[in-house]
């Protein structure tokens, strides 16, 4: 089945069962690997995409269900001219990751939220961010997302 969709601003057409998740779409069929699988039942996160601007688990969406919306991943948060968007930049900043895993879905969840509420709270950081991270980098999660809406320093080295 033919199915076309916006991914990272581009316009383009799949060739895919109904029901093949999004996320071996992005990662199989338009090489963008940057998704992660992680679980396959929506529970951890590391496949975290925006579909219309809201945070959304590809590993157990259709791509049937995308046919003519726009799709973001890690890749796309990327400005044209190569510019990290802020919170990339923060988590960088923040030294976060440890395995890296799970942080482009991490970072996915953190730009929805910031897009979301502008400067979250850490109750909104705690109810929002729920995707799993095995090497508990938590701490340094939070602060790059405070440091990203210009909260707090992003200078926790020796926390986590």
């Amino acid at each position: 089945m033919a199915i076309g969709f916006t991914v990272n601003g581009k316009q383009v057409n799949v060739e895919a069962e109904a029901d093949t998740p999004l996320l071996w779409v992005l990662r199989e069929d338009l090489a963008l690997t940057g998704t992660k699988f992680g679980c396959g039942i929506a529970a951890c996160g590391a496949c975290s995409v925006h579909v219309d601007g809201e945070l959304t688990r590809s590993c157990s969406v259709p791509v049937s269900d995308i046919a003519g919306k726009a799709v973001t991943t890690i890749e796309g948060l990327k400005s044209d001219d190569g510019a990290l968007h802020a919170v990339q930049q923060a988590w960088i900043d923040a030294q976060v990751p440890q395995c890296g895993y799970c942080q482009s879905g991490q970072i996915m969840a953190a730009v929805a939220l910031i897009e979301r509420t502008g400067t979250p709270s850490d109750t909104q950081i705690d109810e929002a961010m729920t995707n799993i991270c095995r090497c508990g980098t938590y701490p340094r999660i939070r602060a790059a997302i405070l440091a990203a809406t210009g909260q707090a320093a992003a200078n926790i080295q020796g926390e986590a």
